[in-house]
């Protein structure tokens, strides 16, 4: 992937809000149209680091079914490029809408395991500061809807420092 797809993902991904009057409807649908075509586009031979700007992208709080097409883009990644590639993405993970972040780390926890031991492997040299956080993340969606399935809960594995 290119620097230039990954800077257009994240800010196409920036899905404009209905409440949003500042932006014309035809911008509006190019960028949601954009939004999905470049989704589509991600084949999984990217490598993890494709991962992050797809994660970057989850931004809004309503995507109006954009973001389905992010979640089987991610789906499309080797396992353990995908738990390489969120766990990359982990700083992501702590900023963008709990709904987003929620269903990135089902999409891990519910895969074959390879990918969450990937995942929980590649996350133990993130930064301290930034898996304090992510863990913060996992504690609410365990404690919530996202992971608190018991066969969803403790399978994503980020220490405490």
């Amino acid at each position: 992937m290119s620097v230039d797809w990954e800077v257009e993902i994240v800010e196409c991904g920036d899905i404009v809000q209905d409440e949003d009057e500042t932006v014309p409807q035809d911008e509006v649908e190019r960028r949601w149209n954009r939004y999905v075509e470049l989704a589509d586009s991600v084949t999984g031979d990217e490598g993890p680091e494709a991962v992050v700007p797809i994660v970057s992208s989850l931004r809004a709080e309503d995507d109006y079914g954009a973001y389905q097409a992010a979640y089987r883009a991610l789906q499309r990644f080797p396992l353990a490029d995908l738990g390489k590639g969120v766990a990359g993405a982990a700083d992501e993970l702590t900023r963008i809408p709990y709904d987003q972040s929620g269903d990135v780390l089902l999409i891990v926890a519910r895969l074959p395991a390879e990918a969450a031991e990937a995942f929980n492997q590649e996350i133990k040299s993130v930064p301290g500061d930034v898996r304090s956080r992510l863990r913060d993340v996992v504690d609410f969606h365990e404690a919530n809807e996202w992971l608190a399935e018991e066969e969803d809960s403790g399978i994503i594995k980020v220490p405490r420092e």
